[in-house]
């Protein structure tokens, strides 16, 4: 996988196997992880990761019930093209992800200045 990371918070009340399905589909529909790209196998995630084989698995299922992805035996797990309209965020899964954040950012004590800011700050990077 190229350069992209995963991080699984195990603070977290999202399930690992969810919080790295929506980091890989997030990566797929930005074009982070181009169509194509190899992702690394069940076994070698899960090390990576620090998690059960299962979990990551899951994930993978998941993903490949959605179309992200494709497994196929002798090829890997490789980024599928994306389908129609998969180009575009749901406003719906946004504004949820933006309130977990917004959540979490307050549990740490942050100010809404202070949320915003971070925000602003990883939309340039």
């Amino acid at each position: 996988m190229s350069e992209a990371t995963l991080r699984i918070d195990t603070a977290s009340p999202v399930p690992p196997y969810e919080q790295i399905r929506a980091q890989l589909a997030a990566l797929i529909s930005t074009g982070r992880l181009p169509e194509g790209e190899r992702l690394p196998t069940v076994r070698q995630l899960a090390a990576d990761l620090g998690l059960a084989a299962g979990t990551v698995a899951r994930a993978y299922r998941e993903l490949e019930a959605a179309s992200l992805i494709r497994t196929r035996r002798g090829a890997g797990t490789r980024v599928a093209p994306l389908p129609e309209g998969a180009q575009r965020p749901d406003r719906a899964e946004l504004a949820a992800l933006a309130r977990r954040f917004a959540a979490q950012a307050r549990a740490l004590g942050a100010e809404n200045t202070d949320v915003l800011a971070a925000v602003q700050e990883a939309l340039r990077e």
